[in-house]
């Protein structure tokens, strides 16, 4: 099994940056990708950055250009580095890790909440 602890999350004005931080234990050589979802009030869950064993990197179309996706080998940890935040990034989010074999459940970490006032 895998398990994700985020942090980072917080309170910044428009503008302002965040670095989101999601350490994994557990069994490491399972995953496939990892990557960060939000979801705010009333609205469902969206994927916002991915990145895969190899290094390659997708994005959401709203934070492309904002928002960079990065890991830490030796350290098991991903991060969101969230720069020139807008109100409308306000939103949980969950750290994601998809298993290598298809048929298995993605592992979801419990959720951090980035807040962005304007």
């Amino acid at each position: 099994q895998v398990q994700l602890v985020e942090s980072g999350g917080g309170l910044v004005q428009a503008g302002g940056s965040l670095r989101l931080s999601c350490a994994a234990s557990g069994s490491i050589f399972s995953i496939n990708s990892m990557g960060w979802y939000r979801q705010a009030p009333g609205k469902q869950r969206e994927l916002v950055a991915a990145i895969t064993q190899g290094g390659s990197t997708n994005y959401a179309d709203s934070v492309k250009g904002r928002f960079t996706i990065s890991r830490d080998n030796a350290k098991n940890t991903v991060y969101l580095q969230m720069n020139s935040l807008k109100p409308e990034d306000t939103a949980v989010y969950y750290c994601n890790a998809k298993p290598l074999w298809i048929h298995r459940d993605d592992y979801w970490g419990q959720g951090t909440q980035v807040t962005v006032s304007s």
